[in-house]
């Protein structure tokens, strides 16, 4: 993981957030700090912070799924940025892509509280059984 920014000296030196991924429960942050080694010198600090999700379900859109027991954090999955930018080189402007994986499913532990998840649900009616769509997460599949 790559981490530039400039350093401004009117800045108070506060954490900047590199990476918030609530998908995966993960909070990358960096922060210049004074060496211990030589006071007059910065250097760039890290720190990850992961929250494991209890009762995670293997397959987050099936509550009958077996809980989670394995979770597998990597920072290019993470830290990838698949929305095109503009860059201008030798005078002409191109789209280019910041990761390279981007067609593979984003992998989430726990619920995204934008996204909308659904499952299919069974249902007594009048004694027969239906199968009827079910919303897991009612705050981001309705807008009222």
């Amino acid at each position: 993981v790559l981490a530039a920014y400039p350093q401004n000296p009117d800045d108070d030196d506060d954490e900047r957030v590199l990476v918030n991924d609530k998908c995966q429960c993960v909070t990358v942050t960096s922060k210049f700090v004074p060496s211990k080694d030589n006071p007059d010198e910065e250097i760039l600090v890290r720190n990850i912070r992961i929250l494991v999700p209890l009762k995670a379900r293997e397959n987050i859109s099936d509550p009958m799924s077996p809980l989670r027991t394995t979770f597998v954090y990597r920072m290019t999955e993470l830290c990838r940025k698949c929305d095109p930018v503009e860059i201008e080189l030798g005078g002409e402007i191109y789209k280019a892509q910041q990761s390279d994986f981007c067609d593979e499913p984003e992998t989430c532990y726990t619920y995204d509280r934008d996204k909308c998840y659904t499952t299919t649900s069974s249902l007594l009616y009048h004694g027969e059984i239906r199968k009827v769509p079910a919303v897991l997460t009612p705050a981001s599949c309705y807008a009222d």
